[in-house]
């Protein structure tokens, strides 16, 4: 992780984390693990792709994800997105189909979120990197307390945050965060398995919206644009 540049802003609140024990421990997995010939995702250019796209102060909705696709082309360090021209992966398309339910917009032709990220929606996994066709299997390794540090930090300098926490993995994570300075919205993971026990008609795009109007910010265009 050594080439890896992280955002000024996100710097000045995570700086600390980098010279702490457990992220030493984790670098050092993450070479031992290449170094073995495992292929790493999302390359490592990527790893921080959420904090570097949504600057700290730019942050308006967080959506919490769990661990990177593992699949070759799909993960590039957003959550729930992949580039354009990877199909669209199970849960994306549930969300999709809420986006069109929830506020009209017409289910989008690819799967990449950058344009969400770039409005000041932190598309934040809880686990930065995952081996190729292992799903998990770089939990518990040290990200974690990581993206822990990063939610404290929204949660504790920043106002008005919008967090949607979808499936237990999520709200889990979420627990630190004060319901008083921040609009937390929770509901089942928009996975196959659980969209719909309540994912689908949760609303929670337009609430979002609505919520940051009512606090004088500016709403997120969620629609996603280009072919």
């Amino acid at each position: 992780m050594s080439d890896i540049k992280l955002e000024k802003s996100w710097l000045a609140q995570l700086e600390p984390e980098f010279s702490k024990p457990y992220m030493q421990e984790l670098k050092q997995f993450l070479m031992v693990e290449k170094s073995a010939g495992k292929v790493i995702f999302p390359p490592g250019a990527e790893i921080f792709t959420a904090f570097n796209t949504t600057p700290f102060e730019s942050v308006r909705v967080v959506v919490l994800g769990q661990d990177p696709y593992h699949g070759p082309g799909q993960a590039h360090g957003l959550s729930f997105s992949v580039r354009e021209g990877v199909p669209i992966p199970p849960s994306l398309r549930n969300m999709y189909q809420e986006l069109e339910r929830d506020l009209n917009i017409p289910y989008p032709r690819h799967g990449y979120l950058g344009q969400w990220a770039e409005q000041g929606v932190l598309l934040l996994n809880s686990v930065l990197t995952v081996e190729r066709a292992n799903a998990g299997s770089h939990q518990g390794r040290g990200w974690e307390t990581f993206t822990d540090a990063a939610v404290t930090a929204l949660n504790e300098n920043r106002n008005n945050l919008v967090f949607l926490l979808w499936g237990s993995y999520a709200q889990k994570k979420g627990r630190i965060i004060d319901r008083n300075r921040h609009f937390v919205l929770e509901s089942p993971h928009p996975s196959p398995l659980s969209a719909h026990r309540g994912f689908i008609g949760n609303g929670h795009f337009s609430k979002a919206n609505e919520f940051l109007v009512k606090t004088n910010q500016q709403p997120v265009n969620w629609a996603v644009g280009g072919e």
